[in-house]
């Protein structure tokens, strides 16, 4: 006779073995398509505004769009890669943005332009080029992985433009790829500052303090660029922000309160791999059946994904 050695059914031990191998998954965001809108200081959308998409790293490759009605635009079929996105109409521009595309979903990006940045003198245009040749270097440099260079350029970016809210998520970023997580915090902080209806800068924060295991503060910070990104257009139903949101709420022990989250990020945008893999993991527990059926899409959507062989040893291990 076979000694129980547990009451649980061994499917279910394996489960949840593979469960707490899973433990701090990183927030982030692939993108497919880039989404975005284009408002003015007032906040008021812009409609016909030109959106040019410029890829980095030297390759040249350009796209152009326009603004609907609403200020919105979509860009499809963009190579993955570093891309640097500026909008202008008549005399207002933006500040340079910049977006990473990869196959999967899209990337999304709210721009805000201005007269000071667009106002048709050849002084403006030159202190506007200027700043987008030292915003690009510091790209290139961010790209190629020297991030001491591209806070350098950043920072030289800022000297030209103190409002820069761009060069300060860059090096906040840059300095979160150096594990130097107060600077980081420092340079989020102030791109919210200077434009704190940017969910950028709070999505910036919340994978800081993700980063650290502040998962109270990183909540907060996610909670409020998801509030942000609702308000400014929908942009494909925030699916980015409520996946990141739903990783925190993961990573501080509260999976039945990321489960919903993750459900909802899968439902304003289907393609998104890594939700469906969450949401599988959020599911192993109480719901097979959906459990079964996320780590199948995620395959689907992401054979040779970075949790493709976790969820291969989900199927093995969950009952048909």
């Amino acid at each position: 006779m076979v000694r129980r050695v547990s009451g649980q059914p061994t499917w279910l031990r394996v489960v949840l073995a593979l469960i707490a191998l899973a433990v701090a998954v990183p927030a982030f965001a692939q993108n497919g398509m880039l989404k975005g809108t284009v408002r003015d200081e007032k906040g008021a959308t812009v409609e016909g505004a030109k959106v040019m998409i410029t890829q980095n790293g030297g390759t040249g490759r350009k796209f152009e769009t326009k603004t609907d009605k609403k200020g919105e635009f979509i860009q499809i079929g963009l190579p993955s890669g570093s891309y640097s996105v500026v909008a202008e109409k008549e005399k207002l521009a933006s500040q340079p943005a910049t977006v990473t595309a990869s196959a999967g979903r899209p990337a999304e990006v709210a721009l805000v332009v201005t007269a000071a940045l667009g106002a048709n003198t050849k002084a403006s245009q030159e202190a506007a080029a200027a700043l987008k040749k030292t915003f690009e270097e510091g790209v290139a440099a961010s790209n190629a992985g020297n991030h001491q260079d591209a806070i350098a350029k950043f920072q030289q970016g800022i000297t030209q433009n103190a409002n820069c809210t761009d060069c300060y998520n860059n090096i906040g970023f840059s300095y979160m790829q150096l594990k130097d997580y107060p600077k980081a915090e420092d340079a989020y902080k102030k791109a919210t500052e200077i434009r704190p209806n940017d969910s950028a800068g709070w999505n910036g924060l919340a994978n800081v303090y993700n980063a650290q295991k502040k998962f109270t503060e990183a909540q907060a910070a996610s909670a409020k660029a998801t509030e942000l990104a609702g308000a400014s257009g929908g942009l494909g139903g925030n699916a980015d922000a409520l996946f990141n949101q739903g990783v925190i709420l993961f990573n501080g022990g509260k999976s039945n309160e990321a489960k919903p989250l993750f459900e909802q990020a899968v439902a304003a945008n289907p393609q998104h791999a890594e939700a469906h893999y969450m949401l599988g993991m959020t599911s192993a527990g109480s719901d097979l059946k959906a459990a079964r059926a996320a780590f199948e899409k995620y395959l689907e959507l992401a054979p040779t994904g970075p949790n493709a062989a976790m969820a291969k040893q989900f199927l093995d291990a969950l009952p048909k």
